[in-house]
């Protein structure tokens, strides 16, 4: 069937699926210098349409927040799950997203049928799928799946802040801005950073 997504630029995406359990996945956190990269997977409920899903870099924080309630009350299903910065540092970013990617999916309380995963290639899970290039600008359960998963990486940025304020993470989110990398070199890292991203590494090996 063809998706009655969100309007964009891109062509229509034609999703081989004739039932309602499709998951979309999405995850954030893969540039910064510090915490989890989390996922989301996310099946919405056909009754219960949501208004304003796009990518959740497009959204105000206060606007995030709001969706990210309106979907934990309307959808069918959805999971939050992540990869630690010590498994980033042990599988590499690329394959610890997909590790996390695949927690999401495995943890939804309803099982989905189909899959539509944000990017260029799917994290290697049994349910059957498509990876969707742009797909949270392009696809409703996409851009459900990058909200979920931006507020709750941001929620634990702000924890981290709460305990350590001197790096400005609740400014930056880890990524690695003029303040965070002055931070790093002052103050060396702390146990939540990834000891093998390219600042981080060279701080340790220079202490």
């Amino acid at each position: 069937m063809s998706s009655k997504s969100l309007p964009s630029l891109w062509p229509e995406i034609i999703i081989e699926y004739e039932g309602h359990l499709i998951a979309g996945v999405d995850e954030v956190g893969r540039g910064p210098l510090v915490g989890s990269v989390v996922a989301a997977a996310v099946i919405l409920d056909p009754g219960c349409p949501i208004d304003g899903l796009t990518d959740s870099k497009c959204l105000s924080g206060a606007r995030r927040e709001a969706l990210d309630l309106r979907i934990r009350e309307c959808a069918l299903a959805f999971s939050i799950a992540e990869a630690s910065p010590r498994e980033i540092d042990s599988l590499n970013i690329y394959h610890a997203t997909h590790l996390a990617m695949r927690r999401a999916i495995d943890a939804l309380p309803t099982p989905a049928e189909y899959l539509l995963v944000d990017g260029n290639r799917l994290p290697g899970h049994a349910c059957p799928g498509q990876a969707v290039v742009k797909g949270d600008l392009r696809h409703p359960a996409i851009s459900a799946a990058s909200i979920l998963a931006k507020v709750a990486r941001d929620a634990q940025m702000l924890a981290l802040d709460a305990r350590h304020p001197e790096y400005g993470f609740c400014r930056h989110k880890g990524y690695p801005t003029p303040e965070h990398l002055a931070a790093l070199a002052r103050l060396g890292p702390l146990t939540e950073h990834r000891s093998s991203f390219a600042p981080v590494r060279e701080r340790l090996a220079g202490a």
